[in-house]
């Protein structure tokens, strides 16, 4: 029997762009059902919440527990996988992720919701790093900004499409029926990644020792920070759209579903813009990004009461912030070339503390009163701690930092034939 990881055989004949569009769609395949589970849950809280017998700001726990399992489960599976091929941990990452949404459904307490959206949640960061990984591979460095956006468009379709049918299936046929679901598109998502991720030795692991060098470098902690600050304000909107169009515009619950869609939408379009900004400018999508956020949550934190301009403001928020994440990738993969794979676990890792942080700041705010455009105006904040973070450190300091080693100039690195080294040297010449 073929091995997952056997390599390539010799003389075999295949399209490199083929095989590189299905590579590709695999991944984003699986982002999608990651995308799915991951923002359903902030889409049916009211619906989970009351069935289990607690209060929606106690529902959040079962968000936070998801985003908990991330953020432990991307250092730890990809450090503990550290030699596995690519391919092969791909597979396993997404047989966890779909026990962990059977499990989800069949939870017969607040607590033991909490415990399997914790499971679910942990092969999510090192999904996405051993993802990033696979579409350098197939696309070439020099375009890995392009390549990380079109993996993670299927999270973002997955808040066009995923979530909000995840939610309408909460609303009809229960919130278990919608986790179940969701479990059963990973078993679809487990066969693409097995047709289509190529079987070749040249995704083979590396050491444990050359992927926790990544974590020697300062930067790369300031880095995750900037992140996990910055993009808090998206799930401290997106985890109240429900409360927010239902409760404070007085819409029927029936728009929640559309709210979900438009603000998924305003992903995507960030996203790919996102994409070609990363491969051209080293800052420009942070601080455009963040910055453009912080004027459109202050809009809808001031009158987001009003029914129009919260539908309005929603797909701006996540088009503003989507568009630096593949700014923040491309970042963390050449400040730490050695650790390709840990530098893309942890910047989902990075994503996840955002998410807790967003739930966590709008809860908090919302529970002790101050309404709940509260939520909006914790993102405000977060959001702006962020930028200040990054402009502080990377901005006023690019051109200073010392230069970063790659693999292929020490001789070790990642065993990632045929993957060419990120550069350390950012578009317009500065370091990262």
């Amino acid at each position: 029997m073929t091995s997952l990881h056997d390599a390539t055989p010799a003389g075999a004949v295949r399209s490199p762009e083929s095989h590189g569009r299905a590579t590709l769609f695999a991944l984003a395949l699986g982002t999608f059902c990651i995308g799915t589970t991951e923002f359903a849950s902030m889409g049916i809280i009211q619906i989970f919440s009351p069935a289990l017998g607690v209060d929606v700001p106690t529902g959040t726990h079962a968000i936070t527990f998801y985003a908990l399992g991330v953020v432990i489960g991307a250092p730890a599976l990809t450090l503990a996988a550290a030699r596995l091929n690519r391919r092969t941990l791909l597979l396993l990452l997404i047989g966890i992720f779909v026990a962990g949404n059977l499990l989800s459904a069949f939870a017969g307490s607040i607590g033991l919701l909490a415990a399997a959206r914790f499971l679910t949640g942990l092969p999510q960061g090192a999904y996405f790093g051993a993802g990033a990984v696979v579409a350098a591979h197939v696309v070439g460095a020099s375009h890995a900004g392009r390549a990380f956006a079109v993996v993670m468009s299927g999270l973002t379709l997955a808040t066009i499409f995923g979530s909000p049918l995840a939610t309408l299936l909460g609303q009809t046929v229960g919130w278990r029926g919608a986790y179940l679901s969701i479990g059963a598109l990973g078993l679809v998502s487990f066969l693409a990644l097995w047709l289509f991720v190529p079987r070749t030795r040249e995704l083979d692991g590396a050491s444990v020792r050359d992927e926790l060098s990544g974590l020697w470098n300062g930067r790369v902690w300031l880095m995750m920070a900037t992140t996990a600050l910055g993009i808090s304000s998206i799930f401290a909107v997106y985890t109240f759209i429900g409360p927010l169009v239902t409760d404070l515009a007085m819409l029927p619950a029936g728009v929640v579903p559309v709210a979900l869609a438009l603000f998924g939408i305003g992903m995507a379009a960030g996203n790919v813009y996102g994409g070609r900004l990363a491969d051209a400018h080293p800052s420009r999508g942070i601080v455009a990004g963040y910055g453009a956020a912080m004027m459109v949550l202050a809009v809808l934190g001031l009158w987001g009461a009003n029914m129009w301009i919260l539908v309005v403001s929603l797909p701006f928020v996540g088009a503003t912030l989507m568009a630096a994440i593949p700014t923040i990738q491309v970042r963390m993969m050449a400040l730490a070339p050695e650790s390709q794979s840990l530098m893309g676990a942890m910047n989902l890792a990075s994503l996840n503390v955002a998410n807790a942080l967003g739930a966590w700041a709008g809860g908090i705010t919302i529970g002790a009163g101050w309404g709940l455009l509260s939520s909006v105006w914790a993102g405000f904040v977060l959001t702006g701690l962020g930028l200040m973070l990054f402009i502080a450190v990377f901005t006023r300091g690019e051109r200073a930092a010392p230069e970063e080693r790659t693999p292929l100039s020490h001789g070790h690195g990642p065993r990632h034939a045929g993957i060419a080294a990120p550069s350390t040297t950012m578009p317009d010449g500065s370091q990262p």
